[in-house]
């Protein structure tokens, strides 16, 4: 990712780390110095500041008194409760969503799902954007269901989800297949209303997901970030 001045500046530089540290260019437990990064950036100390409590807010970052910040670690026991947590938000979000939506949001719905499809069944596939597209699915249901509570929450799980993906993206190139099920199998549950069948769709996929990273984070894994 080529670094570029926004309009926000210290929202910016929050996501030119947190993507270095998703992708693991900078590596669980690094030293992330504000002079280093504000010197690299061409940017103010101040402005690096501000951006590394976004990405401790964000869970990329861990900021300690007299050692600075550094990129987190993720372990078994955070990444499992990170997908409890997450799961528990898109299961709302999912029967939500099929209390909520209207006809005019059948074609847009369907349309995004197709798109995120598309990116699975490439012949390349992209984790990156298999990710951006699934987050768009993501954020398309939680415009129709227009909880604004519920979009910040899911919103901010983004940054430490992706970086749980790309760190099992190797399992995860694997098991594309399932991921396509699900979202055949989880808008077909939506468009019936069946908010019970929604809900065991997420169920059954999330905690699939996150049985994929802890088989990553294994103490015999292959694969490390």
């Amino acid at each position: 990712m080529d670094f570029q001045v926004p309009n926000t500046l210290a929202e910016q530089i929050a996501n030119y780390l947190g993507d270095r540290i998703m992708t693991g260019a900078i590596r669980p437990g690094e030293r992330i110095q504000e002079a280093t990064v504000a010197a690299e950036l061409r940017v103010s100390r101040a402005s690096v500041k501000e951006a590394l409590f976004t990405l401790e807010r964000w869970h990329l970052v861990d900021i300690t008194p007299r050692r600075g910040a550094s990129a987190s670690v993720l372990d078994a026991d955070h990444a499992a409760e990170l997908y409890d947590v997450y799961m528990h938000l898109l299961i709302m979000l999912a029967r939500r969503l099929c209390e909520r939506w209207r006809e005019p949001d059948r074609e847009p719905l369907v349309s995004q799902v197709h798109a995120a499809t598309l990116s699975i069944q490439a012949k390349t596939p992209d984790v990156s954007a298999i990710v951006q597209a699934s987050f768009d699915v993501m954020d398309l249901c939680c415009e129709v269901v227009g909880n604004p509570y519920l979009s910040e929450a899911l919103s901010n799980f983004k940054p430490a989800v992706s970086r749980a993906y790309f760190f099992s993206a190797a399992r995860y190139r694997q098991d594309l297949d399932r991921t396509g099920a699900f979202f055949t199998r989880l808008t077909r549950a939506v468009l019936a209303r069946d908010a019970d069948d929604a809900e065991k769709q997420v169920t059954g996929f999330a905690n699939h997901q996150k049985q994929l990273i802890l088989n990553a984070l294994s103490p015999d894994a292959s694969l490390t970030l």
